[in-house]
């Protein structure tokens, strides 16, 4: 019996990547010859609909700002067996796309992540840099174990993946929440470098590194507080108490010298900090069998989507369902 193609949806969000998008949908077009090309224009000022529909492009809207906003979209719309998730801006090498989605398809993978390797400085600022690896230190730290660059936005996705995958970001942190969601679940996950470049002269990019910076960061905690309640809490808690013994030590100290409590209110404030962090951790605990269970129940939505039946096959494609 012959196996049936894949269909494959390459999804590029954009907000004003007028410039840009025309180059990117073709390079995508030579790389994927039957694929969908998906460009959702993201509440754009400016021509980026018509230069993406006029290179050939199936073009769909998502008003709310945000790139989250529109991977949700786009997740909840399209109806393929692989997904090529990338930027708009021509950053991205879609020339590595093909070899990306055979090796997605061929070891049955649920995520190939095209890690970012840039030789020209425009491309990465510094301080992307620096925020890009002590993210991934803090997501490694948090979820035992981590990936090299977790902010990428050039992403292979399984259906799997993509259906099982409740996309809660409203912002660009919805990479870490990717990440996670495959960390949670120990999906089979490969990186791949692949080149990054400046952007196109005339577009400038949507990424504020301190507002966004802190969104992310607070995304992860959030994620890290539902996910891993007794490691958050159990934190909060002993932490805590380890303050409250810090004002303690005097009042104890004191009290060992005159056989007196002349400082009531701060006894009376570590005794209450004593017991408010006993109570972070036993919450921590209570809320761990919750977890589990919500932990179990994504993992069994995540198997009753059958594995696609081109997996293991030879990387041909043919146009994705658009709903």
């Amino acid at each position: 019996m012959t196996q049936s193609a894949p269909r494959i949806a390459v999804i590029l969000p954009c907000h004003n990547e007028g410039p840009a998008i025309r180059e990117t949908v073709l390079a995508f077009r030579q790389a994927l010859p039957s694929a969908a090309i998906l460009v959702y224009d993201n509440a754009s000022t400016d021509d980026t609909s018509e230069v993406a529909r006029a290179a050939g492009a199936l073009v769909r809207g998502e008003s709310r700002r945000g790139k989250g906003n529109v991977i949700r979209r786009a997740f909840a719309d399209v109806d393929a067996d692989i997904y090529v998730v990338a930027d708009g801006d021509g950053t991205y090498d879609a020339s590595m796309a093909g070899r990306l989605v055979s090796l997605l398809s061929e070891e049955c993978l649920d995520m190939v992540i095209g890690t970012r390797i840039h030789h020209q400085k425009e491309a990465y600022r510094m301080g992307h840099v620096a925020g890009n690896w002590l993210f991934n230190q803090v997501v490694a730290r948090l979820f035992e174990k981590g990936q090299s660059d977790i902010f990428s936005g050039y992403r292979i996705l399984s259906r799997r993946f993509v259906k099982s995958f409740p996309c809660m970001s409203e912002g660009f942190e919805i990479e870490a929440e990717m990440s996670i969601h495959a960390l949670q679940l120990r999906m089979p996950v490969r990186e791949v470098p692949t080149r990054y470049s400046k952007r196109v002269e005339g577009t400038t990019s949507k990424l504020n590194t301190w507002r966004d910076g802190f969104r992310i960061l607070s995304h992860i905690l959030r994620l890290q507080r539902l996910h891993r309640p007794r490691q958050f809490f159990g934190t909060l808690g002993l932490s805590t108490i380890l303050l409250a013994v810090l004002l303690a030590v005097p009042v104890f100290m004191t009290f060992l010298q005159t056989g007196q409590v002349p400082r009531f209110p701060t006894a009376i404030l570590a005794m209450g900090m004593v017991l408010f962090g006993s109570l972070l951790a036993f919450l921590g605990l209570v809320l761990e069998s919750t977890s589990q269970l919500a932990l179990e129940t994504k993992r069994l939505s995540y198997l009753a989507i059958p594995l696609s039946p081109e997996a293991g096959a030879s990387q041909q494609s043919s146009v994705a369902q658009v709903g």
